[in-house]
C-alpha cells in the first residue's frame, strides 16, 4: 500500500511513527484514512487487550459519560472502590489510581521509600532494577530504566537507582540489604527484547528479598490484564509481590494506571503523601471495571491460553527452518531473527499486518486477547510471505 505523505505538524517529534493515519478500529482491525484495513497485532502496544472499541467497555463508558466525568479526589468516588475490589488479589488489597504505567511506577518506589522511613530505616533508599528493563520515560522512571539509549542526553539522572544483570543469580550477592529499599523487575521484559524471567532466578530473588527485608516490586504494565494467559504474570511464577503496577491493558485504551500493594506497605501512604488530579476519575474507572470484569474470568483466560498455545505452535512450524528464537509468554511474543527486524515490519505493513520491534532484531507480536484462530493463521501466513521477500531483498547477503 502507498506510504502516507508527510505533512507539516505542530506536534513534537517524540515518536517514529508508522506512515499510517488511523481513523477507525474494531476488534483485531484498524482502518486508515484511505479505508485500508490492517490486522493489528500491536494492540496499541499491549493496551487494547479486548481489541479495538470492545462493546462492554464502550457501553460502560457511554453510560458513565452521561453522569459524571471528573470531580477530583476531594470526594468519595464509588467507581474507585469497585475497581480496587476487582483488582485485589492475594495480599495485594490496597490500590492507588493514576493515569499511566510510568505514574504507577513512580508511586511504587515513592511508597517503598516511605515505608522504610516509617519503620525507622531511612538508610534503605536504593531501588534495584535490571539490565534492559523499561519502566517509563518520566524523570524517575527513566532513571529506573537500565538502558543507556533511554538515558542519553538527560544527565544527571535521578539518584537512588542501581542496576544488575537480568536473570543472573550470582549478581544477587552484590545487593546491599542495609541500603536497599526495593527490587523492581518485569517478569517478561517487553521493550528489552521480550525476555522472560527464569523461574529459578525469580525464586532466589524473592527469597533474598524476604530474608533481607527488601520489598519486591513487579512491573506488570505490559504483562498484566491477561496478556500472558493469567491476569498477572506473577501468578505463573507463584510469587506474591509487596507492590505490583498495572496500566496499558486494564483500561482498554483509556488512560489509567494503578499501583497495588499489601495493606502493611500501603499504610505508609496517608493523606497528603501522594495524589493525582485525574487518577481514578469516573470515566477511567468505568473503562477499567468493564475491562477487568471481562478479562479476569476463568473461561476467558483459558481461551487466551488455548489460542496462545495454538499461535506459538503455528509460529514454530512456519519458522522451523529459520535461525530464530521465539520467546515470551501467552500473547506477549518476541521473535529474535538475529538481524534487523525493521525491514520485516515494513513488509508486513505493506501486506496489511501490523507488528512492532522490541530492540533492533526482535519482532514483537501482541495480538488482542479476543483474536480468533483464523486471524492468527492470517498472521502466520503473512509472516511467511513477508519473510521470503525480505530474505531476497533487505536481508540478502
Amino acid at each position: 500500500m502507498p506510504e502516507t505523505a508527510a505533512v507539516t505538524s505542530h506536534v513534537m517529534e517524540t515518536y517514529s511513527r508508522f506512515p499510517i493515519t488511523v481513523t477507525k478500529g474494531e476488534g483485531s482491525w484498524l482502518w486508515d484514512d484511505k479505508d485500508n484495513a490492517y490486522l493489528d497485532f500491536t494492540s496499541g502496544i499491549a493496551t487494547c487487550n479486548l481489541g479495538h472499541v470492545p462493546f462492554e467497555v464502550k457501553k460502560a463508558v457511554q453510560e458513565q459519560s452521561e453522569k459524571l466525568w471528573h470531580c477530583s479526589n476531594l470526594y468519595h468516588i464509588p467507581q474507585q472502590e469497585k475497581a480496587a475490589s476487582l483488582l485485589a488479589h492475594g495480599g495485594l488489597n490496597k490500590a492507588f489510581f493514576c493515569n499511566s504505567g510510568a505514574e504507577a511506577n513512580e508511586a511504587a518506589w515513592k511508597l517503598a521509600r516511605k515505608y522504610m522511613h516509617d519503620r525507622s530505616q531511612s538508610e534503605k533508599k536504593e531501588i534495584i532494577t535490571f539490565s534492559q528493563s523499561f519502566h517509563g520515560r518520566t524523570g524517575g522512571a527513566m532513571s529506573a530504566t537500565a538502558q543507556e539509549k533511554v538515558h542519553y542526553g538527560f544527565a544527571p539522572l535521578m539518584p537512588g537507582f542501581s542496576y544488575l544483570p537480568y536473570n543472573d543469580i550470582h549478581s544477587l550477592n552484590s545487593i546491599d540489604p542495609g541500603s536497599t529499599a526495593a527490587v523492581m523487575l518485569e517478569l517478561v521484559q517487553g521493550e528489552g527484547g521480550v525476555i522472560p524471567a527464569q523461574e529459578e532466578w525469580i525464586t532466589k530473588l524473592t527469597e533474598f528479598c524476604r530474608e533481607n527485608d527488601i520489598l519486591l516490586i513487579v512491573d506488570e504494565i505490559q504483562t498484566g490484564a491477561g496478556r500472558t494467559g493469567t491476569f498477572t504474570a506473577s501468578e505463573q511464577y507463584g510469587i506474591e509481590p509487596d507492590i505490583l503496577t498495572l496500566a496499558k491493558g486494564i483500561g482498554s485504551g483509556f488512560p489509567v494506571g494503578v499501583m497495588l500493594s499489601t495493606e502493611k506497605v500501603g499504610s505508609s501512604f496517608s493523606p497528603g503523601t501522594h495524589g493525582s488530579t485525574f487518577g481514578g476519575n469516573p470515566l477511567a474507572m468505568a473503562a477499567l471495571c468493564a475491562t477487568v470484569e471481562t478479562v479476569n474470568q476463568p473461561k476467558f483466560l483459558e481461551e487466551v491460553r488455548d489460542k496462545a498455545a495454538f499461535f506459538h505452535s503455528s509460529l514454530e512450524k512456519v519458522l522451523e527452518e529459520e535461525n530464530v528464537e521465539i520467546r515470551g509468554r501467552g500473547m506477549l511474543i518476541g521473535i529474535d531473527f538475529n538481524r534487523p527486524a525493521a525491514p520485516l515490519i515494513t513488509e508486513l505493513r505493506n501486506n496489511s499486518i501490523l507488528a512492532l520491534p522490541a530492540g533492533e532484531n526482535v519482532l514483537r507480536v501482541l495480538p488482542p486477547l479476543t483474536v480468533d484462530k483464523k486471524e492468527l493463521e492470517k498472521f502466520t501466513t503473512g509472516l511467511s510471505k513477508a519473510l521470503e521477500k525480505v530474505k531476497k531483498g533487505a536481508w540478502k547477503k
